[in-house]
């Protein structure tokens, strides 16, 4: 068995990412462990090995979107179908285990969105149909831009109907290697502004569709087009609108 890490590493951000993205992690040494356990307990650091005490970290800043996450319905609206949307915690998990099929898109320029004949044209490529509960990973090679300043500019996005397609065929779960499932945010922006209309910003997250999405995937380029499992496991977050996940690939050999 081969495992593929496709999670992104939870670290201190650069200094040029804008304060809301930003990730922050204070790292706490053995020398810091062992003044805590003298002052909890009055145990002298000598009985401890080398006079070390534990090892620990601090999240101090760490946003639900701001890593390789998962994104539950509650994220895109506040109903979805005229129902309240689901957060995070409250999917199904067997929505996060399940057969995956990797589609490739790194032919498509940015802001040039996925479409379903996209979708039908790379399926006929690797000769796969989509089953239900399938979990389907856009690969745009984006990944290479992570951790840039222009990162959140970079991706070609898919359509709402791509995506809604993707629904009717039974798919939850869906996933993709850039900053976020629609076209960059400086595009929908324009787009939106100068048509001066909804429908057009966040389209495909606000599809009105009780699915999920990850984004901010990475190493895409080492997955098969299909014959492999994916875990992506979300972290329990109460009423969360996404959470971290280690997503990964499985692939017997």
């Amino acid at each position: 068995m081969k495992i593929i890490d496709l999670s992104s590493t939870i670290e201190n951000s650069p200094d040029a990412t804008p304060d809301f993205l930003k990730i922050q992690v204070d790292y706490h040494s053995h020398e810091d462990g062992a003044k805590q356990v003298e002052t909890l307990l009055n145990v002298p650091r000598r009985l401890f090995r080398n006079d070390e005490g534990w090892a620990t970290e601090t999240i101090t800043k760490l946003g639900t979107h701001d890593a390789t996450h998962v994104d539950a319905p509650w994220h895109y609206n506040s109903e979805i179908g005229g129902t309240r949307a689901q957060t995070i915690d409250e999917l199904p998990l067997e929505w996060f285990f399940g057969d995956g099929v990797k589609l490739d898109m790194t032919h498509k320029d940015e802001g040039d969105p996925v479409t379903v004949r996209d979708i039908e044209k790379e399926l006929e490529r690797i000769n796969y149909s989509i089953k239900p509960m399938d979990i389907v990973l856009i690969y745009t090679g984006r990944d290479r831009f992570y951790g840039q300043p222009d990162y959140i500019f970079k991706g070609c996005g898919v359509t709402a109907e791509a995506t809604r397609w993707l629904f009717e065929q039974g798919v939850r779960v869906m996933g993709i290697d850039a900053w976020g499932w629609d076209v960059p945010l400086n595009v929908q922006a324009q787009q939106a502004l100068e048509k001066d209309e909804k429908g057009i910003f966040w389209q495909a997250h606000q599809v009105d569709l009780p699915y999920s999405h990850m984004e901010r995937l990475v190493n895409l380029g080492e997955v098969p087009s299909s014959g492999f499992k994916i875990a992506c496991f979300p972290l329990k977050i109460k009423d969360g609108s996404a959470a971290p996940a280690r997503v990964v690939a499985i692939i017997d050999e």
